[in-house]
């Protein structure tokens, strides 16, 4: 069992559904991916550095890139969201795309490979 399957197994299980969906779509654009609880959520690394974190919140999945800079770029395709510098607040019922988190996963891998 890894950190993250840890920390699912404390989720409600209609959020910690839509966490593992997240992970499952993120190893997906990243198949190296690490995984380790960073700030007590889960998280997603590559090349040791983190580039996604995940977690439940009463009303919304909460999506951290760990780059301001990325929320700041991608804020235009954000609209449907709620953002601050480095969060995304994504509703319990309306789930972010896996195109919307494939962009932001590559905003962030391009940040880690080309600092």
């Amino acid at each position: 069992m890894s950190v993250i399957d840890d920390y699912l197994t404390h989720v409600e299980p209609s959020k910690r559904n839509e966490l593992e969906r997240i992970r499952t779509l993120a190893k997906k654009a990243v198949p190296g991916a690490e995984e380790a609880i960073v700030y007590g959520m889960p998280t997603l690394k590559y090349q040791g550095k983190p580039f996604l974190g995940f977690d439940a919140h009463k009303n919304h999945i909460g999506i951290y890139p760990y780059s301001g800079q990325v929320v700041e770029e991608l804020k235009d395709q954000l609209h449907a969201y709620e953002v601050s510098k480095g969060a995304i607040r994504v509703p319990l019922d309306n789930p972010i795309s896996e195109e919307m988190l494939k962009q932001i996963i590559d905003h962030r891998l391009r940040q880690i490979t080309n600092p």
